[in-house]
C-alpha cells in the first residue's frame, strides 16, 4: 500500500514543492503568494496561477504580496519588551551608528532602537527567512546598497542607515511607514496605504518606537548627532535641506491584526 509521504511526493509537481518551501521559509522572496482550494477542500499554496495537473484547484481563498520582506509566522511575542538590552555588546556598535546616521540623514537613536530590536546587538544574528546581522538586512537588499559583506557590523550598518535614508524619503518622512517598510517591504506600504495589518510588522512598529522614544532618542553614546525623528534633517535629492516630520499613526495600538496567509491553512 503506498504510504502518504509517496503518494504526496508523486503528486506535487517540483514547481509546487518549491513553492510550498519558499513560501514556509523564505516569504520575503515570493512576491504574490496564491492560496488555492479545490472542491474537496485540498489546499495550494503557490505563486503562480494552477496549470496542468493542478487546473482543479478554481477557488482562490487568498493573496498576499511579500515584497522584500523579513515577514515569517512569528507571534506577538516576536520582539522583546522596551526594557534596556542586557547584551554586553549594547553600545559596542555606536560609533558606526553615528557615522552611518551623519552620513545619510537618518537618525542615530532610530538605527539603534531599530538594532535592538532587530538582533538585540548581536551582529551574528540571523532569522528563520535568512536576515543578517545586527540589521537582519535580507541578502536583496544588501545587494541592492552595495553591502559587500552583511556580517560586517559598519558594512551591516551603512547598508541599513542607506535603507532608511531611502525608505524616509519614499514615504516622505513618516518615521513609522519607513519603519513598517522595513520590516514588511515598502511594497506593503504601498499596497495597505500605510503600517500593514500583519501582526508581526505592527508589533514591530510598536517596540521599534517604544524603544526608540523610552531608551535611545537621548542615548549619550549618539549624543554627538543633533537629529531624531521627531525633528530631523535630511537632505533631498537635490542636495537641499529640508525639515522632517514625524508621523505618527494613531490606530499602531488598537488595530485589529488581519490573519498572515499561514492562517488560511488552518
Amino acid at each position: 500500500m503506498m504510504n502518504t509521504a509517496t503518494l504526496m511526493a508523486r503528486c506535487l509537481s517540483p514547481i509546487l514543492l518549491s513553492a510550498i518551501a519558499l513560501t514556509a521559509f523564505s516569504a520575503a522572496h515570493a512576491g504574490n503568494m496564491y492560496i488555492y482550494k479545490d472542491k474537496g477542500g485540498q489546499v495550494l499554496l503557490t505563486n503562480v496561477n494552477p496549470s496542468g495537473n493542478f487546473d482543479k484547484f478554481t477557488k482562490k481563498v487568498k493573496v498576499t504580496y511579500y515584497k522584500d520582506s523579513k515577514m515569517y509566522d512569528g507571534s506577538s511575542d516576536s520582539y522583546g519588551s522596551s526594557a534596556a538590552s542586557n547584551s554586553g555588546s549594547r553600545n559596542a556598535y555606536d560609533s558606526y551608528i553615528r557615522a552611518s546616521a551623519e552620513r545619510h540623514g537618518v537618525d542615530p537613536g532610530l538605527m539603534k532602537a531599530m538594532m535592538h530590536t532587530e538582533s538585540a546587538f548581536n551582529p551574528n544574528a540571523r532569522s528563520p527567512v535568512g536576515a543578517q546581522g545586527l540589521m537582519q538586512l535580507m541578502p536583496a537588499t544588501a545587494r541592492r546598497f552595495n553591502v559587500s559583506n552583511p556580517w560586517n557590523p559598519a558594512d551591516n550598518i551603512e547598508g541599513s542607515a542607506k535603507y532608511i535614508a531611502w525608505l524616509m524619503r519614499r514615504f516622505d518622512n513618516k518615521v513609522e511607514y519607513a519603519v513598517a517598510g522595513y520590516n514588511a517591504g515598502e511594497g506593503n506600504v504601498d499596497k495597505y496605504g500605510g503600517i500593514p495589518p500583519f501582526k508581526e510588522t505592527r508589533n514591530y512598529v510598536q517596540k521599534v518606537m517604544s524603544r526608540y522614544h523610552s531608551l535611545y532618542k537621548n542615548d549619550s553614546g549618539l549624543s554627538g548627532a543633533s537629529m531624531n525623528a521627531s525633528n530631523q534633517t535630511a537632505s533631498n535629492n537635490n542636495g537641499a535641506m529640508q525639515n522632517v516630520s514625524y508621523g505618527t499613526s494613531s490606530n499602531v495600538n488598537s488595530a485589529s491584526y488581519s490573519n498572515s496567509a499561514y492562517d488560511a491553512l488552518r
